[in-house]
């Protein structure tokens, strides 16, 4: 049998919920909650194996309260049931300890497969949730400025860069590091492409965002 707590403000969907779990054998709804506060203070009492989680829920919403009910009852597992399809609300969400994402306008089979698989351990999300997930990957991914994050700089190119940021010359940096113009060139032309950016002022901008022009 999967305890289930329904935490929820709205009182006729969460009724609406529940009139949908009672009728299955597996499943039985021990407690029922309006905000964070209230799923704190029934937690210890009716000791559910899962919650039911909204997000929105006046002064104490979902994600924090997933993240203290984490923190106190690792063994509680977190099943979002929310509105909201917005990635970033997925990802807080996630983020704070919950193993499943719902949409508000999932089936009731959906619902009890997703209670299911949640409360044997494994993770749960709707089409559209999976959908909006893979979409921020690969958005992530296609960014310029992610692909410039971490790029490992040998200390030669560090110098180098941190050189051109402070407006010196190819001959000067030569004449500076004791090596040649032509070496010079060839670093600069490699710090471009490795990069990803098209000219000297790129290079400048990327060394004042890391920090390789501050002196």
């Amino acid at each position: 049998m999967i305890r289930i707590m329904v935490a929820d403000d709205h009182r006729v969907f969460r009724e609406g919920i529940v009139s949908i779990l009672e009728h299955n054998e597996e499943i039985e709804v021990v407690a029922q909650a309006n905000d964070g506060m209230e799923v704190l203070d029934k937690l210890p009492k009716t000791a559910p194996d899962l919650i039911l989680m909204d997000i929105s829920m006046g002064t104490a919403g979902g994600i924090e309260t997933t993240r203290l009910v984490r923190e106190s009852y690792p063994h509680v597992r977190i099943l979002v049931l929310s509105m909201h399809s917005e990635s970033s609300y997925i990802v807080k969400m996630l983020e704070a300890g919950a193993s499943g994402y719902l949409l508000k306008d999932a089936g009731s089979q959906e619902l009890i497969n997703a209670i299911k698989a949640v409360a044997e351990g494994h993770t749960y999300f709707s089409s559209q949730v999976s959908a909006t997930l893979v979409g921020q990957l690969l958005d992530k991914s296609r960014k310029p400025a992610d692909r410039k994050e971490g790029i490992p700089l040998t200390k030669r190119e560090k110098e180098i860069l941190k050189l051109i940021a402070e407006e010196y010359s190819n001959p000067e940096i030569a004449e500076k590091l004791f090596i040649s113009i032509r070496t010079v060139d060839t670093h600069r032309r490699n710090l471009l492409e490795k990069l990803g950016v098209k000219n000297t002022a790129g290079l400048v901008k990327y060394a004042i965002k890391h920090g390789l022009a501050d002196g």
